[in-house]
């Protein structure tokens, strides 16, 4: 079997009603990873695996809407579960922050700092990350499993950069959709669905599922305009929403 992608949360800026903000497990057999940890993502994470079953962290940025639950998880590990030494991987903008707002990092996490270009690996997953066309440092995130298997996270990015340098051909792209139309997106560092949806389409990827919506939008647009440009069904991902690969 391969990985897996659970939503904990698919909002973008700030959470919706029963829709935390961004995060993700990627989970193969008995690891798991969260893939950014946004507000209200770590009461989600807990209807799937407890905290202490974290193999690691990544967070693709210091925007607080990708990475905030983090002081919670510090509490329960630290508190809680006794544990130390959780491997967390961002950008150096991000541990800065994270350490401001949390007074000490070590020795509950062990920070390692990421840019564009980084590789490592979490149990048997191998990461990538690429620097995306965002307004800070801004990491998009490949995962490959052990038998294969492939995903790839845009993560916040605008149109000026390609789904091909971290994810040509993987089994699913999980690409932020934070507008429904391409009208509304003009000129901003965020996609819409049908720039999604091409990008997706263009790095040859076999699934697009679409995340990091407004909240209160119209998701029958992104899922149209998405498909439009994708050429074949979307997936509109949804919290707590499981993606086997």
């Amino acid at each position: 079997m391969g990985l897996s992608l659970t939503v904990l949360g698919c909002s973008g800026s700030y959470a919706a009603p029963d829709c935390p903000c961004s995060g993700y497990l990627v989970s193969h057999e008995g690891t798991h990873v969260a893939v950014d940890l946004g507000p209200g993502c770590l009461a989600n994470l807990q209807r799937h695996i407890g905290p202490e079953a974290l193999a690691g962290v990544v967070l693709s940025h210091a925007h607080a809407d990708h990475w905030v639950d983090l002081s919670g998880l510090h509490v329960a590990l630290k508190y809680r579960y006794g544990r130390e030494g959780l491997p967390v991987y961002g950008t150096a903008d991000n541990r800065g922050r994270a350490l401001t707002l949390l007074g000490a990092l070590e020795p509950t996490f062990a920070w390692t700092v990421v840019g564009d270009g980084a590789e490592f690996d979490v149990g048997p997953l191998r990461f990538t990350t690429a620097r995306t066309d965002h307004y800070i440092e801004t990491l998009a995130v490949r995962v490959d499993g052990p038998d294969g298997t492939s995903l790839a996270y845009t993560a916040d990015t605008g149109p000026d950069w390609s789904l091909d340098r971290v994810g040509r051909g993987v089994d699913l792209a999980l690409v932020e959709a934070t507008y429904g139309t391409d009208a509304e997106a003009e000129g901003i560092k965020h996609l819409s669905a049908g720039q999604a949806g091409a990008m997706a389409r263009a790095a040859g990827a076999r699934a697009c599922v679409l995340t990091h919506f407004w909240p209160g939008s119209d998701l029958t647009v992104h899922a149209r305009e998405g498909e439009s440009a994708y050429g074949a069904p979307v997936t509109i991902a949804s919290p707590n929403a499981r993606y086997q690969l």
